[in-house]
């Protein structure tokens, strides 16, 4: 199921196509990816909403990375690409900050929402990035929450490096999210069906350098929930170097811990929603992105939790794929008055909790993890 869509209806939401999930693992180069993902069932079009720019969270976590990627390669008055732009708020606070040029591929871009002094030095094309634009070139190419909806990652970065050809002096930058906090943390929330490649440090700097890149840098960030390397092309595979590109046996302890504690994690939470359902408690979820609707589906949801709350207002009067429920903005929390409010990802507590505070909403603030 493509999580992100905003569905109209309820009827449309509740009858929405799903895919099936089996992941598996390559004890080779510790590569996580769901084994029967079938790419057809993807539509993404500009009903798909995905940004986090409505969070002031994100929004600072955001200009901080564009502004240390500025600095670190000096990126004033450059060519930027970025692949899987979404809305382009990375792409417009690059071009902004920098002043740099850029251009953008996402086939979900709309063009209405582009407000920025920058808008005459970017381009966005409406389409997936593939072999037809490798003659686009640029000083730095990036790739933020791509790659984990890309099946044949290998294919696809030997593609970006085969568009850089021989201009070594353009530095890569890719986000994705991180496999090792999905696994250490049990989160069966963040397993789902647009995500269909997991990488880890180890992983994700394998791949880099089989596909003729050396890695510069490679981190976890905004509280270990994201992994990034930063590349240059070279002529011939690199060899690893860096201490997180070792890390194969703990990928590995981690897949076969959460394979059996996942299902413990879930029946745990049903255990919970139905406790709090008997004690006549109303519940909401905070978040409507895929992990809200990973969440309410895996467990089978339905009139356990009342609402999805979510701040972006594109999204207000949709509907969660799978269950149906109702994405709300934080307002209506003030006539509905719930007891409980759990958050969808834990970094965003203190965010929602002002909210709240602001609404004088006296709910129980619950993060997914706890």
């Amino acid at each position: 199921m493509l999580s992100g869509l905003l569905l109209e209806t309820r009827v449309e939401a509740l009858n929405f196509l799903t895919g099936k999930i089996e992941l598996g693992f390559c004890a080779t180069c510790g590569f996580v990816f769901n084994t029967v993902f079938q790419p057809e069932l993807h539509n993404y079009s500009s009903k798909y909403a995905a940004t986090q720019s409505y969070s002031p969270t994100f929004n600072k976590f955001h200009r901080g990375l564009a502004q240390r990627l500025i600095d670190r390669y000096e990126l004033n008055d450059k060519d930027v690409i970025e692949i899987g732009c979404g809305q382009g708020e990375f792409l417009i606070l690059l071009c902004e900050m920098g002043p740099n040029r850029g251009v953008g591929f996402d086939p979900a871009y709309n063009d209405y929402r582009l407000e920025s002094e920058a808008k005459e030095r970017i381009q966005f094309v409406k389409d997936f990035y593939s072999e037809k634009y490798t003659e686009t070139k640029g000083d730095f190419l990036c790739c933020k929450m791509t790659l984990e909806h890309i099946p044949d990652t290998a294919v696809f970065v030997n593609t970006v490096r085969r568009s850089i050809a021989d201009k070594l002096d353009t530095t890569v930058f890719f986000q994705v999210p991180n496999a090792a906090y999905v696994l250490g943390d049990i989160a069966f929330w963040d397993v789902y069906y647009e995500h269909c490649s997991y990488f880890s440090l180890g992983s994700l700097a394998r791949l880099f350098r089989q596909s003729n890149f050396d890695v510069l840098d490679l981190m976890a960030e905004y509280d270990d929930q994201y992994i990034k390397v930063e590349a240059k092309p070279t002529n011939a595979p690199t060899e690893a170097k860096l201490t997180a590109e070792d890390d194969i046996a703990q990928i590995k302890q981690l897949v076969e811990r959460f394979e059996i504690e996942a299902k413990q994690s879930i029946d745990n939470w049903r255990s919970r929603l139905d406790g709090m359902q008997a004690s006549g408690k109303k519940v909401v979820i905070w978040g409507s992105g895929s992990k809200g609707v990973t969440f309410l589906n895996t467990l089978g949801i339905t009139d356990e939790i009342g609402y999805a709350v979510d701040i972006n207002p594109h999204k207000h009067g949709t509907f969660m794929a799978g269950t149906g429920h109702e994405i709300v903005g934080p307002e209506l929390l003030l006539s509905y008055q719930p007891d409980v409010v759990i958050v969808m990802n834990p970094i965003y507590c203190p965010e929602i909790q002002a909210d709240l505070d602001r609404l004088g909403v006296k709910a129980e603030l619950l993060s997914v993890e706890q």
